[in-house]
């Protein structure tokens, strides 16, 4: 796009912005002739990804401001008018707590109102599965969530579920983008006002009635912790972090019903703070993240350190060691612990529709699958991201093929029930003090059991190596490096034979949705495979890499260490051979 058309673009998304703050922004960027930073801010416009739409608060169509979400939502509330009971089911709406997240909720309340939509909505901050679990329960025709997640403090997002109260998918996605850029300028977009709202005369009154948080989350507690099954009981000492978000107040109450109640708050994270003073980036994946709840873990002489991320969707964990070190699992790790407590095994001869059913990303350790398949359950693997795994769950539900037992991404998103049709670390949190409760009661630890699992399905372990990325949008930036990741012109790596190649940009007829062209490429190994794919979410080139080893006479915890650095050393050694060294955004 040349310098002209930029400008047309940038005037015409000015018009049409209802904000003076983010029109101020655009209008500097146009004065000072920051022609690449406006650039930026207008280009590529934000589309469905992983988890909806997500980027850095800001001016232009590139970015999340009140003008995106308004266009967003009546492209949103067109798409449901072409629906059955767009005028009579709810849309709910929900909200963490970042600083624009409460303006961001209004004004999606307000346009589908205005549309006639009846909305049900969260005034305060809650946790992204509470909204999950309220789109079902209510048999709501959509549910919207404006939450960045983990993300820096500086993003925002809009995630988005449909009435199967599952995320977004394809082809949805696609007439709703479609819808989108059929709506004009957003501050010509009716919506109603939450002051006056009630003034107005009812044949044209918004529907906005506000939902109950403590009354709602009672029932979420009730149909989860009855799914969970039985508590563990005895005395467990947890410290927990909400890393500044919406978590503590949920995850207490949570924790106290199951029956442990010496919960220790980090003090200085305990309450939503969408400036998230002591991590601007909220993300407990990253390695930094979690050392200050480390310190209060270990200062506590906690049993168990348990974190969500801001809007309590996913889940954390660490551990103490014998030698009193505090050791962070992975969520590779905790996938597996889950997959061992919760799939059942199954008896001889049971229906196909009797399975225990077990979805997994294909990025997720391949121990999962090994678990499931030694009990008898059916796994299916899916492309990454949660609208994935659930439309996988429901659709071989659908056919007989199994009902829900667990479902997981390494990401530490883990969906242990039915009533949340998410990642949910809520009830992650609770289901892991259960598990490290019975260990404790069994005189072992969370480290003794996932020894275990190792004797009987080998040592695994896993390492990624994230790549920074120059161009947008990312996936076309990296198709390169994909197709020459798709056909190497090397017969190993770190000495592990490249055995086969799984190109799944290649999808077929036959292949499941949930299976769909994705630009991600596997590279199969003796005793290991690397995949490579985009982030749904970051300007990065993400590579995963597992490697198994039989376990031998000497000690676990080394032979782990031992391929957890191996697969390190793999995964630098393969972006190096794909021409990547310079851009390596990692140390």
């Amino acid at each position: 796009m040349d310098e002209e058309a930029l400008r047309a673009l940038a005037e015409a998304w000015l018009k049409g912005d209802p904000d003076p703050e983010t029109r101020s922004e655009l209008t500097a960027l146009l004065d000072a002739g920051a022609l690449e930073d406006v650039r930026a801010c207008m280009t590529p416009p934000l589309v469905f990804g992983t988890a909806g739409l997500r980027a850095k608060v800001g001016a232009g169509a590139a970015r999340m401001n009140r003008a995106t979400v308004i266009r967003t939502t009546r492209g949103l509330a067109d798409f449901l008018a072409t629906r059955s009971g767009a005028r009579s089911l709810p849309v709910v709406v929900g909200r963490d707590a970042r600083t624009s997240s409460e303006r961001f909720a209004t004004d999606v309340c307000g346009v589908l109102a205005a549309a006639k939509i009846p909305v049900r909505y969260f005034a305060e901050p809650v946790p992204t599965p509470l909204v999950a679990y309220a789109v079902r329960a209510l048999s709501a025709t959509a549910g919207i969530v404006i939450t960045a997640s983990h993300n820096p403090r500086d993003d925002n997002g809009y995630k988005l579920y449909l009435d199967d109260a599952v995320q977004l998918t394809a082809p949805h996605d696609i007439a709703i983008e479609r819808a989108i850029e059929r709506v004009g300028p957003a501050a010509g977009v009716p919506r109603a006002d939450f002051a006056t709202n009630a003034a107005v005369p009812a044949p044209w009154r918004g529907e906005l009635e506000p939902l109950d948080v403590s009354a709602w989350f009672e029932r979420y507690l009730t149909d989860v912790l009855a799914q969970l099954g039985p508590r563990a009981g005895g005395p467990l000492r947890i410290a927990y972090t909400p890393l500044h978000g919406v978590g503590w107040r949920f995850a207490e109450r949570a924790l106290a019903r199951a029956g442990y109640t010496d919960v220790r708050v980090v003090p200085e994270q305990a309450e939503p703070d969408g400036a998230f003073p002591t991590t601007p980036f909220p993300n407990p994946e990253e390695p930094r993240t979690l050392e200050l709840a480390l310190a209060f873990a270990a200062a506590e002489r906690a049993d168990v350190l348990i974190a969500n991320d801001p809007d309590a969707d996913r889940l954390a964990v660490a551990v103490p060691t014998p030698s009193g070190r505090w050791q962070r699992l992975s969520g590779n790790q905790l996938a597996a612990l889950f997959a061992d407590a919760r799939i059942p095994a199954v008896s001889p001869g049971a229906p196909p529709h009797a399975l225990p059913l077990v979805t997994t990303s294909i990025v997720t350790t391949p121990l999962v699958e090994a678990i499931a398949l030694a009990r008898g359950a059916r796994v299916e693997r899916t492309l990454t991201g949660f609208k994935w795994l659930w439309t996988a769950m429901l659709a071989l539900e659908r056919q007989g093929a199994g009902r829900f037992a667990y479902a997981c991404e390494e990401a530490l998103g883990y969906s242990l029930t039915s009533a949340v049709r998410d990642k949910d670390g809520i009830a992650a949190a609770v289901a892991l003090a259960d598990l490290a409760a019975r260990r404790r009661d069994s005189g072992q630890s969370l480290l003794d059991r996932l020894h275990a699992i190792a004797r009987e399905f080998g040592v695994w372990a896993s390492a990624q190596h994230n790549v920074a990325v120059a161009g947008r949008p990312v996936a076309e930036a990296v198709s390169g490096v994909l197709d020459r990741a798709a056909a190497p012109s090397f017969a190993s790596l770190r000495g592990r034979a490249v055995v086969g190649v799984r190109d799944y940009r290649r999808s077929t007829a036959a292949s499941p949705p949930w299976l769909s062209a994705a630009p991600v490429v596997e590279l199969e190994l003796k005793d290991g495979r690397v995949l490579l794919r985009p982030s749904g979410t970051e300007p990065k080139l993400k590579v995963y890499v597992d490697l198994r080893a039989d376990p031998t006479g000497g000690a676990l915890s080394a032979l782990e260490d031992e391929l957890t650095r191996e697969a390190g050393e793999l995964a630098r050694e393969l972006v190096e051979k794909l021409g990547l060294v310079s851009e390596n955004a990692d140390p």
